[in-house]
C-alpha cells in the first residue's frame, strides 16, 4: 500500500475523524469553563473572602520590597515567592473537575433510564402477540 493511500486511509478513519470533533469542542469546553470560573465563580470566591484578588498574593523575599506593592512591581524590586496564582490555578482545577464530575455524573444517570426503559414493541411483535392472543382465544372457546 502506498504512503498516500495508506494516510488517506488513517485520515479518513472515523476515529480520527471524532477524535478531531472531540478536540475541538473541548477545546471550545475548556473556554467556557474558563469564563464561567474566572468571570463568575472566582469573584464570588474573592467575595467571601473579603475582596482578596488572588493573583496578586505573594511573599516579598527580599526587604527591597514595601508592602503592599502590586505582584508586578514587587517582581520588578526582588524575588517573590507568588503564591496567588497557584492558589488560583488549584481551585480552578477543583471546580473544572467537580463540574466534569457533574457532567459525567449527569450523562450517567441519563444512560442509566434510557437503558432501564423497555423498549416499545415492534408492529411485527405486536401484530404477532395479537396472532397469539387470537388463536388462546379460539382453543378457548
Amino acid at each position: 500500500m502506498g504512503f498516500v493511500k495508506e494516510f488517506k486511509t488513517f485520515a479518513l478513519n472515523g476515529n480520527v475523524i471524532d477524535l478531531a470533533v472531540g478536540v475541538i469542542i473541548g477545546g471550545a469546553f475548556g473556554t467556557l469553563t474558563n469564563s464561567v470560573i474566572h468571570d463568575l465563580i472566582m469573584p464570588l470566591i474573592g467575595k467571601v473572602v473579603g475582596n482578596a484578588d488572588f493573583s496578586n498574593l505573594y511573599i516579598a523575599l527580599s526587604d527591597n520590597i514595601p508592602e503592599g506593592t502590586t505582584l508586578v512591581e514587587a517582581k520588578k524590586l526582588g524575588p517573590v515567592f507568588a503564591y496567588g496564582n497557584f492558589l488560583t490555578i488549584v481551585i480552578d482545577f477543583l471546580l473544572l473537575a467537580f463540574c466534569i464530575f457533574l457532567m459525567v455524573k449527569t450523562i450517567n444517570r441519563l444512560k442509566k433510564k434510557e437503558e432501564e426503559a423497555p423498549a416499545e414493541p415492534t408492529a411485527t411483535e405486536v401484530l404477532l402477540a395479537e396472532i397469539r392472543d387470537e388463536l388462546r382465544n379460539k382453543k378457548q372457546a
